[in-house]
């Protein structure tokens, strides 16, 4: 049985998470914080999550885990088939990774966690979420999922780095990213009410007080 390393706060983890769920792949979680010990590198080379463990060994990076778990699970396609159609989706994906989640992410600690982040960092996560954001209006098809009329791996970077990116804006812009894109907010509305999305959100909310005590252990 796959087994996900990882936790239930981590987006990235409940990517994946949500990619088994929907292909109905029996999977085991095991609680992995990560980190730099001898064993946690021994796991994750780069000390980060999620970690997908196989009969072969532990893969590693959120994108890679999810063309594994596409190209080796049965279940319902997150990917299309047609090569054209299949780099569309990735692209879009790559696109919410590295202008919308990862721009955002450096904001975390002060939208999030009480901590104070240069101006400079402030201003140019504000310049790259809108531009994001202005991306994802261009190539997204919302269709009414992001990438055309059926859940695809983009949906899940969609789901699980739009709304945090949306709560930093808003905290530290008073910025609705989603105000020229009602079907954006549509579809995340609609995602919402998933079966699994919301089991992830239970298992999200349970584990976060645990997760903000770790956090502020660490300050």
């Amino acid at each position: 049985m796959l087994k996900l390393y990882g936790f239930s706060v981590s987006n990235y983890y409940n990517m994946v998470k949500l990619a088994l769920l929907e292909k109905g792949v029996p999977f085991e979680e095991v609680p992995f914080y990560a980190g730099t010990s001898p064993d946690s590198l021994a796991i994750s080379p780069r000390g980060k999550v999620p970690v997908l463990r196989t009969e072969q060994g532990f893969i590693n990076e959120t994108a890679v885990i999810l063309e594994f778990i596409e190209q080796s699970q049965n279940g319902i396609p997150l990917l299309p088939s047609d090569p054209f159609e299949r780099a569309q989706v990735l692209a879009v994906a790559k696109e919410i990774e590295l202008y919308i989640e990862l721009p955002a992410r450096a904001c975390y600690p002060q939208a999030f966690f009480g901590m104070q982040v240069p101006d400079a960092i402030r201003d140019k996560t504000k310049t790259e979420l809108l531009a994001g954001f202005a991306a994802l209006g261009r190539h997204g098809k919302f269709a009414p999922y992001v990438a055309g009329d059926s859940l695809s791996i983009a949906d899940l970077y969609f789901l699980y780095s739009v709304p945090l990116a949306c709560a930093v804006a808003h905290k530290l812009f008073d910025i609705d990213l989603l105000a020229e894109m009602p079907a954006a907010r549509a579809l995340l509305e609609r995602l919402e009410q998933n079966p699994n999305v919301q089991r992830i959100a239970a298992d999200k909310e349970a584990a976060m007080p645990a997760f903000m005590a770790m956090v502020a252990s660490k300050k």
